[in-house]
């Protein structure tokens, strides 16, 4: 089903659960999948340590040569 608004939505849970009928409700993400898994990932490697700091005595040019 595709509610339209919180209302309608409202509505249709309480006639699935007044005639106790099981459903399960899905987010959909605004966001591709593929990017949500490379910030998965790019997260999952700062937290093991894999980053890259950068001199702020040194132009954007220097840190990265």
């Amino acid at each position: 089903m595709h509610p339209k608004s919180q209302k309608q939505l409202a509505t249709i849970e309480a006639i699935l659960k007044a005639l106790d009928v099981s459903f399960k409700k899905e987010e959909k993400s605004p966001y591709n999948a593929d990017f949500v898994a490379k910030i998965k990932k790019s997260i999952a490697q700062a937290k093991q340590g894999k980053v890259v700091t950068l001199d702020p005595n040194k132009s954007i040019w220097e840190n990265i040569m």
